[in-house]
């Protein structure tokens, strides 16, 4: 039995970093102000911490579209894998190729390459996607902020968000329609 309705849950989790780092700056600022001694010196990495992970924060919360759509992501020890209702696989994410944002679905999915593999459509609300936050900012040279506006963008076409630098796919900045 739980005493929050889960609307006021819900809110809570997806404001839950910032939460987190306002208490720690809080904690941090305390420790400068109030305490003396150790503290003191403590406290200005604690604030530092703080803003760098409310900036963290800030992006994982953009990221996050909901738990609502179809299917379940899990990400196991480098391995992506999408269980759906219709469709489903697994990519490695070593041998991750292309990330592509499809916004002619709906809801917008995921689209993840592999050579030798079928494409894995994934929907960007499906439970556990945002996990997948993780797996595309430790991608070398992708560019998180114009991957959280392709997000939030209302075209509908399909964007490359991410390609392998030594991949033999095409490197133009093209709509695949």
């Amino acid at each position: 039995m739980s005493f929050v309705r889960p609307e006021a849950a819900q809110t809570l989790a997806r404001w839950r970093d910032f939460l987190i780092a306002t208490i720690l700056a809080g904690v941090g600022s305390w420790w400068i102000f109030v305490s003396g001694g150790l503290l003191f010196w403590f406290g200005f990495p604690l604030i530092i911490g703080a803003a760098l992970f409310c900036v963290s924060g800030y992006q994982r919360m953009r990221f996050r579209q909901g738990r609502k759509g179809p299917g379940i992501v899990r990400i196991d020890e480098g391995a992506i894998a999408y269980f759906g209702p219709l469709s489903g696989g697994i990519i490695a994410q070593s041998e991750l190729r292309r990330v592509v944002l499809d916004g002619a679905s709906s809801p917008k999915h995921w689209v993840l390459s592999q050579p030798g593999q079928e494409e894995v459509y994934i929907p960007i609300t499906a439970q556990g996607a945002d996990a997948l936050f993780d797996v595309f900012s430790s991608l070398p040279g992708i560019q998180t902020e114009r991957m959280l506006s392709l997000i939030k963008d209302e075209n509908k076409k399909r964007e490359i968000v991410w390609q392998k630098p030594d991949s033999p796919l095409p490197h133009k900045k093209i709509a695949l329609n």
